[in-house]
């Protein structure tokens, strides 16, 4: 447990939680996911970290910092795929979705959403099977496919009721209302809204603003114009109380209501509100409403006979729907920039990675790789050999020739040893060690095996053609071999002792021969010369 209490348990069940919810207060949301990943960062559980990140990322969103979020959400992605977690891969694609209809890509955002279904299996939990149907229901609608969107409409409200997910099923019915209404089919639209109201009696639930925003919206388009009123009054009414989805709905639901009070031929009223949407988004930047705002203010300069003051409020909804679509486009370039530069980061991540893993000279694995891989394959293959070959009187090389001469000579080694491996062990490896030492792995062979291979190898070092390169010195190697399993308990220190001990017997023995097996064993050829 860690110093504020919690544990990796119990964070995991708080994360879940807000994972799994309808937002409604996304002020609370956001604090406690920005807490929640404060609290995961020291309990050293990777997959925890990347869950608390996703969360607060999401949140992020919903306040509006796009840019930073999606980073988030684009690295968490990246790693969910590098690690095989499948529900957190279901999650970010759905949040990627998410990022990419702030920007206005309705193809990535379709794309991302379709993943997120495609990745659904029995480890997504209720919540996410129905707000992933939910997403790619809206993301076909948005691309134009509104009769394939029906069908995932349905099937994710079905869900929702099967799986008792009340409150899901409550945001599928407004968005899938919401959805056919700005696609003009207002009948469709007010029979799904109509059902809202039922089923939130029936099962003790409170409409949320946003779900009375599209009741509103679709009773206005109906005529409906003094009930509009009433329900938007009370939608701003819950939304000052706290309950908001999202910071900049007021002027949103202002909006609404501006429009219902026109109907009803309130002008004063109706500019009232729509004077308090204006300032909002002036104040939090909301370009897509404030081109709304400019076309509901020239229906009411319309309304009320000034047709030219009506005709430049067009002029200004046209001005500001153009600065609306560069800043769309603006925002999907930078979506993808960030895209970019998250896939570029990881890209450069792994390529330092690998050249930490490697010898800069031989292009072989180096010392690192074996600390880090070796113990896992000697805890996985009891039949595992390991080999130590060194290069005879490198040294005479060395101060006889050049040192380029030298390194000529180990990079033409290594060649020959990776080569000869791979024949005889196309899943061992050959990694340089030291100066001239190299190590050679087989999995799943006999030492006596192995101690006949690596001789082939000894053979084809000493055999290869030195002469334009060393003159008349001979370029030979000494291998000492040995089973993980000559030792209990197996171990990487053990193996390679082992082996280091069988190459000093070959160096002591003359050279240019393998050695292979325990002192105590009498060999069956134990120099293999």
């Amino acid at each position: 447990m860690d110093g504020d209490g919690m544990s990796a348990d119990e964070l995991s069940a708080a994360l879940l939680a807000l994972e799994d919810q309808v937002v409604t207060h996304i002020g609370d949301c956001y604090a406690a996911a920005v807490e929640l990943e404060r609290l995961a960062e020291p309990l050293g559980d990777e997959g925890l970290l990347a869950r608390a990140r996703l969360c607060a990322a999401g949140m992020r969103l919903r306040i509006g910092d796009v840019a930073t979020a999606t980073r988030q959400i684009y690295a968490i992605h990246e790693w969910a795929a590098q690690h095989g977690d499948r529900r957190l891969q279901a999650r970010t694609h759905n949040a990627c979705a998410h990022a990419h209809r702030l920007a206005g890509d309705s193809a990535k955002r379709l794309e991302h959403a379709l993943s997120a279904v495609e990745l659904l299996d029995d480890t997504a939990t209720p919540f996410m099977q129905v707000l992933h149907r939910l997403g790619l229901a809206e993301a076909l609608a948005l691309n134009g496919a509104i009769e394939a969107a029906r069908p995932r409409f349905r099937q994710a409200e079905q869900l929702g009721r099967e799986l008792q997910q009340w409150r899901q099923v409550t945001v599928v019915l407004n968005n899938w209302a919401y959805i056919e209404f700005t696609t003009g089919d207002l009948e469709r639209a007010e029979e799904i809204a109509n059902r809202l109201p039922e089923h939130a009696e029936a099962h003790g639930l409170k409409l949320s603003p946003a779900v009375l925003d599209t009741i509103g919206a679709i009773q206005i388009a109906n005529g409906l114009y003094a009930e509009a009123e009433q329900t938007i009054r009370l939608c701003i009414e819950r939304w000052a109380a706290g309950e908001n989805e999202n910071a900049d709905d007021m002027a949103e639901y202002q909006l609404t209501l501006a429009r219902a009070l026109r109907g009803m031929d309130e002008l004063d009223r109706a500019q009232a509100a729509l004077d308090s949407s204006r300032a909002l988004c002036a104040e939090r930047g909301l370009p897509e409403v404030m081109v709304r705002v400019h076309q509901e203010q020239a229906e009411v300069y319309a309304a009320r006979g000034d047709h030219a003051a009506a005709f430049a409020e067009h002029k200004e909804s046209f001005a500001a729907n153009e600065s609306l679509r560069r800043t769309e486009r603006q925002a999907q370039a930078q979506t993808r920039q960030v895209m970019f530069e998250t896939a570029e980061a990881r890209q450069e991540a792994e390529r330092f990675r690998e050249q930490a893993l490697h010898d800069p000279l031989t292009g072989l694995r180096n010392r690192r790789y074996v600390d880090e891989e070796l113990p896992a394959l000697i805890a996985g293959d009891p039949a595992l050999v390991v080999a130590i070959a060194d290069v005879d009187r490198f040294k005479r090389i060395n101060d006889t020739l050049s040192h380029d001469t030298g390194d000529q000579v180990l990079v033409q080694v290594a060649r020959l040893l990776e080569t000869g491996l791979a024949a005889v062990a196309p899943d061992g490896f050959v990694a340089r060690i030291g100066g001239e030492e190299f190590l050679l792995v087989l999995p799943a062979t006999s030492v006596w095996s192995a101690a006949r291979a690596l001789d082939e190898l000894r053979r084809a070092v000493g055999g290869h053609g030195w002469q334009d390169l060393t003159g008349e010195l001979p370029v030979t190697v000494s291998i000492g071999v040995a089973g993980v399993n000559e030792t209990s308990p197996p171990s990487q220190s053990a193996a390679l002792s082992a082996a280091d001990r069988n190459l000093y017997a070959a160096k002591h023995s003359g050279r240019n021969r393998v050695v292979a097996g325990a002192p105590s064993e009498t060999y069956l050829d134990r120099h293999v010369a």
